[in-house]
């Protein structure tokens, strides 16, 4: 288990001075830990409560909502099959267990070589496209059980070129130089309204 890295400490106070309040940071710097473990971790989370000023409870309350942010160790891949109720009607159901068959582990599992690790997952947002499934966050649709296992094929021979190690949420790092950052004062400390609001303003009476 491990706190940033003295690099991503850097990136984590940056990603911080874009909020007004601290705290708002906690999602991004959620990503930037699993990035950097594969897994949030105890000790990430002490850091990031460090960081922004709240305690690791706080931390953990918020990323155990989401699914997407895991606490212990996965594989490589991570293999979300959806099955909920367009991919089930389509085959879902046949897909999962297919790729149970083919990974040698039930759905929940991680294989051997610590490559895949599968699950069967609610809706994913793609019912027009069932079955369907994310590796790493990445669609995959309309999946048949032979382009499963063509896929699985291509990822262990390093052929997939769109698919990062899991917990890299963008190939591309924002960065904001500082004449570009927006102007950031919290709403307690704010002396004149909004520019959004101040362009709405038209003037004319309700």
């Amino acid at each position: 288990m491990s706190r940033f890295t003295p690099d991503n400490e850097t990136l984590a106070r940056e990603i911080i001075a874009r909020y007004p309040r601290p705290r708002s940071a906690l999602i991004p710097l959620l990503h930037l830990a699993q990035e950097q473990d594969g897994h949030v971790t105890r000790d990430a989370m002490v850091h990031i409560a460090e960081l922004v000023g709240i305690t690791p409870a706080e931390v953990y309350g918020t990323a155990s909502f989401y699914e997407m942010f895991v606490f212990e160790p996965v594989g490589r891949y991570r293999i979300g099959i959806c099955t909920n109720i367009s991919c089930f009607l389509l085959g879902a159901d046949e897909l999962l267990a297919h790729a149970e068959e083919t990974l040698g582990v039930k759905a929940g599992g991680t294989t051997d070589d610590e490559m895949f690790t599968l699950e069967a997952v609610e809706c994913i947002a793609a019912c027009t496209e069932a079955p369907c499934l994310q590796v790493n966050y990445r669609y995959r649709l309309r999946v048949t059980p032979e382009e499963f296992d063509e896929l699985v094929d291509d990822l262990r021979a390093g052929r997939v070129d769109d698919v990062p190690a899991h917990g890299t949420l963008a190939r591309v790092r924002q960065h904001i130089p500082p004449d570009r950052m927006a102007g950031i004062v919290a709403p307690e400390d704010a002396r004149e309204a909004p520019v959004w609001l101040a362009r709405n303003d038209t003037g004319a009476d309700a």
